[in-house]
């Protein structure tokens, strides 16, 4: 049956959808604290995976816990479209990032099997597995793995703050699958998010157009000196791992001002140390930190002196130095057809839209190395994110989702 041009999303069904997952993995008030490969995480993919096959949908799940849910196609062997985004969160976590995308591909297909439409190829709705980084490092782990950026056995074997794997924790609550040989084709993928950021809020606008993503670098660097006694060791002879890792996130941050006034931003993102206690000077630290710029290479001159900083720092604190990691993302990844088709529906729809570049980490970036991959922003109220405050309502999420569904509709069936 064909689908009418005026063909909309069920709001009220997605909301609900939306307010269910609100209830799994509560953190302060209003919002969630649901980290990757939780409890509350199981409980979360445990409900995705059962409304998925209410839908008619077959899910597998990979060897980093990707979940795919499958709706077949007229001609099964074309490769999918695909919708996906995460359900983990930050530890003060909103309610709506990266969970409004997922459960945004599943109300795609529940509004095509209301319309009695079965499309020309697949449609798959994917969860990405510990997009956030928050438990275990890097971020986009699970996308990462699934298109070869990352090693598996690396990727599974990251580990959170009391040395637990993230693949012996998938497997604990029933989610580490069987990884494929090679990464199955896409046809396209559609990522849609929330801003992130308080430009469409701020411009009255409904949907964002994702151009491209903020050029970005982390960095996770390690400190090590040497315990010493705070009251009678000299200065000179002090080797304080803590004070290392502080000086550099400081200057993390001082590159941030530096070029605050052209669009760029640095982040002291985190600082752990050992034994880190009154009395004694800590012999050992971790920090993160990452910087990004609209411009590519001023981003990569604010990453080099970013680097420069972390040995500096060690210099001065006379401590060692390593650089345990770095990861990259962002510029102008995606395709220019899907670009065009997503502002071309809006267009059509009537919404008011902008082209705009994402300045978060999204799993659609390690996507479009795989596959034409673009994006779809919502305005979130005041750009809140990150919090328990994060805050979209129906109004703010219908536009996207309806250019959503057409988009993937156009591109099934062609």
């Amino acid at each position: 049956m064909p689908v009418p041009s005026d063909a909309r999303i069920d709001i009220e069904r997605f909301w609900t959808t939306i307010e269910r997952s609100a209830e799994i993995g509560p953190g302060r008030p209003g919002g969630l604290s649901r980290l990757a490969a939780s409890d509350s995480d199981k409980e979360v993919r445990d409900q995705f995976v059962a409304w998925c096959r209410e839908a008619g949908l077959s899910v597998r799940v990979d060897g980093i816990g990707n979940i795919f849910a499958r709706r077949s196609g007229t001609e099964e062997s074309l490769p999918p479209v695909v919708m996906g985004s995460h359900l983990d969160t930050q530890f003060n976590g909103g309610r709506f990032d990266g969970i409004a995308g997922v459960l945004a591909g599943l109300e795609v297909c529940r509004t095509l099997d209301a319309l009695g439409h079965r499309t020309r190829r697949p449609i798959e709705v994917v969860n990405w597995t510990n997009e956030e980084g928050a438990r275990f490092s890097p971020p986009m782990v699970g996308s990462g793995a699934f298109t070869g950026a990352y090693a598996l056995d690396w990727a599974r074997g990251r580990t959170d703050e009391d040395g637990k794997t993230i693949g012996a924790e998938l497997a604990r609550i029933g989610y580490l699958g069987e990884m494929e040989d090679k990464p199955h084709a896409f046809d396209a993928y559609f990522e849609f998010h929330i801003e992130q950021g308080p430009i469409l809020d701020r411009e009255g606008m409904q949907l964002g157009v994702v151009t491209g993503g903020f050029p970005s670098t982390g960095m996770l660097v390690e400190f090590k000196g040497e315990t010493a006694h705070t009251g009678p060791w000299p200065m000179e002879r002090r080797k304080n791992a803590l004070l290392a890792g502080a000086r550099f996130l400081v200057a993390v941050d001082d590159l941030g001002w530096d070029h605050a006034g052209s669009g760029g931003k640095a982040t002291a993102a985190r600082l752990v140390a050992w034994p880190n206690k009154p009395g004694i000077l800590s012999d050992w630290a971790q920090a993160v930190g990452d910087v990004r710029h609209p411009d590519p290479v001023t981003s990569e001159v604010m990453a080099e002196r970013m680097r420069r900083a972390a040995f500096e720092a060690a210099a001065k604190a006379d401590c060692g130095v390593e650089i345990l990691d770095i990861w990259k993302w962002g510029g102008r990844i995606f395709a220019q057809e899907l670009i065009d088709q997503v502002r071309d529906s809006a267009a059509a729809l009537g919404y008011r839209h902008m082209d705009i570049l994402s300045q978060a980490g999204h799993d659609a970036y390690y996507i479009a190395r795989h596959a034409p991959a673009t994006m779809i922003f919502a305005p979130c109220q005041g750009g809140i994110t990150h919090n328990n405050g994060e805050l979209c309502t129906r109004e703010d999420l219908e536009p996207g989702l309806n250019v959503l569904l057409q988009c993937v509709l156009e591109r099934a069936d062609r």
